[in-house]
């Protein structure tokens, strides 16, 4: 199935877009820039859904919808906010189309210009700001605890699935709070939520840190992340959350009652991550010989596969198949039996090894009699053979094994590649010869920040949480520094 599929160290970017096309994750649409995501692909979303959206609602939160277009005069309400993404904002000027005068196609029917021209939302800050002056009133509407599941697009030149693309998927959270103090509070326990998914059921290892300046949300005073490595030595910013101040609650005259009978701003909160965690699965996992998923997304946890030459043979194996897989299924574990008769067991074992299916299990006639079946884990590609009795318990343990060692090998693979970087020639040579995380002492000023950006490619990509002092000198100034912060170049 795999014959064509180049090798990481060959082409990493063109052993990406395969592994996504070949494995029914999506495809390019016919509006450029944007993507199908094909029902396998999307199953793996619906699991990620699954278990953030319970993660949020655990925290307090619930969902709403809000509209997809937003009235162009928002964004000149907030300054930050709208230089951070006039370029990515498509923009509705008509609603309806006509004949053209010589029959032969459509145009824009002129007479139906809007009034107001409205902005395809890129995200949702102004449209639910200016719906929350109208939902709260006093100290007792606090704190608002909102999350929205919805799709977005920002108008993106160079386009890459699941990575970048012009519409995406999202969730984002949007709360409103009546301290600073509160609010600040909300932005770190996102984070916090954010790592815990990454981390226990991506199986993806991350940096918890804030933005610079010059990487911070447009309109946030504070932005927080988590910044997974990717195996190309590429770092990938897996999910922000922003404090956002008072900025918007001014912008949009949100204002409330305290307990002091006071009328004061609230104070403001966003938090979102994308179709891109797919993107993030894929590429901390995957190998040469294609998709890798851990056991808690996978759509398919295990696969049974038949080994036989006749009907009355498969007959026999569904038998202690259907056993097998309903015990499986009481504890949870999702099961294919796969007994189709228009492939042979090779075709089937290669699709599910590339469809990264974390257990496969073969079990044929001889299987039967001696009560065992050949089990093989993606993860390590092992093949072994177990005793067919108390097999669903065996698969349960083996199943959290496998997540586990994704983990420890993906944060193994982040600390090999990790260094230290004390001058501006050892900063470059990392870059260009080993790349991954470079921890450098860095001035702190915007321009020395950008200047670093535009000679390498290469951004700070977080202050981390708890991040120890130390004195030293900027690789590229010179200047006194008081930590080192994370260098990457990401995607």
């Amino acid at each position: 199935m795999a014959k064509d599929f180049p090798t990481r160290a060959e082409n990493y970017s063109q052993w990406y877009n395969d592994l996504v096309i070949k494995a029914d994750l999506a495809e390019n649409s016919a509006v450029r820039g944007c993507m199908v995501i094909k029902p396998s692909g999307y199953a793996i979303w619906e699991k990620m859904q699954a278990v953030l959206d319970k993660m949020f609602k655990d925290t307090g939160h619930v969902n709403a919808y809000f509209p997809l277009f937003i009235p162009k005069s928002f964004f000149s309400k907030e300054a930050s906010h709208v230089e951070g993404f006039a370029k990515e904002c498509a923009v509705v000027t008509h609603y309806r189309l006509k004949n053209s005068p010589d029959g032969k196609g459509i145009v824009v029917d002129e007479d139906a210009k809007l009034d107001e021209e409205l902005i395809v939302r890129p995200t949702s800050e102004t449209i639910i700001w200016d719906t929350y002056r109208n939902w709260i009133k006093s100290y007792r509407d606090l704190p608002l605890l909102i999350n929205q599941w919805a799709n977005v697009v920002r108008w993106e030149m160079r386009t890459r699935l699941f990575l970048r693309t012009t519409e995406f998927l999202w969730q984002e959270g949007h709360t409103a709070h009546a301290t600073r103090e509160e609010a600040i509070a909300e932005a770190e326990q996102m984070l916090r939520v954010y790592a815990d998914f990454a981390e226990n059921f991506m199986a993806v290892p991350v940096l918890r840190g804030t933005k610079s300046p010059n990487e911070r949300f447009a309109g946030a005073l504070e932005t927080y992340c988590i910044e997974a490595l990717m195996q190309d030595g590429k770092a990938l910013q897996a999910g922000t959350s922003h404090f956002l101040g008072e900025n918007f609650a001014k912008a949009f005259d949100v204002k409330f009652l305290s307990k002091e009978n006071k009328l004061e701003y609230v104070w403001a909160t966003s938090w979102g991550v994308s179709t891109r965690l797919m993107g993030a699965l894929i590429m901390s996992h995957s190998d040469d010989h294609g998709l890798v998923l851990p056991p808690k997304l996978a759509p398919t946890q295990v696969v049974i596969i038949p080994i036989y030459r006749n009907a009355e043979q498969l007959a026999e194996i569904t038998l202690t198949v259907n056993k097998i897989k309903a015990n499986l299924q009481a504890k949870g574990i999702s099961v294919k039996y796969d007994d189709r008769d228009t492939q042979k067991p090779g075709w089937k074992f290669n699709e599910y090894e590339f469809k990264g299916v974390p257990i496969r299990i073969a079990i044929g006639p001889r299987d039967i009699e001696n009560g065992t079946v050949e089990l093989a884990r993606r993860d390590t590609l092992e093949k072994s053979t177990y005793q067919i009795i108390d097999i669903e318990n065996k698969i349960e343990h083996l199943l959290v094994s496998i997540q586990d060692n994704l983990f420890q090998k993906a944060l193994a693979f982040r600390e090999e590649n990790t260094r230290k970087a004390d001058t501006w020639e050892e900063f470059n040579e990392i870059l260009d010869t080993k790349a991954g995380f470079i921890l450098a002492h860095w001035d702190g000023t915007p321009e020395t920040e950008q200047k670093i950006k535009d000679e390498t490619k290469a951004t700070i990509r977080c202050i981390p949480l708890n991040n120890q002092p130390e004195e030293g000198k900027c690789i590229y100034s010179g200047k006194p520094s008081t930590q080192r912060v994370v260098f990457a170049r990401s995607y």
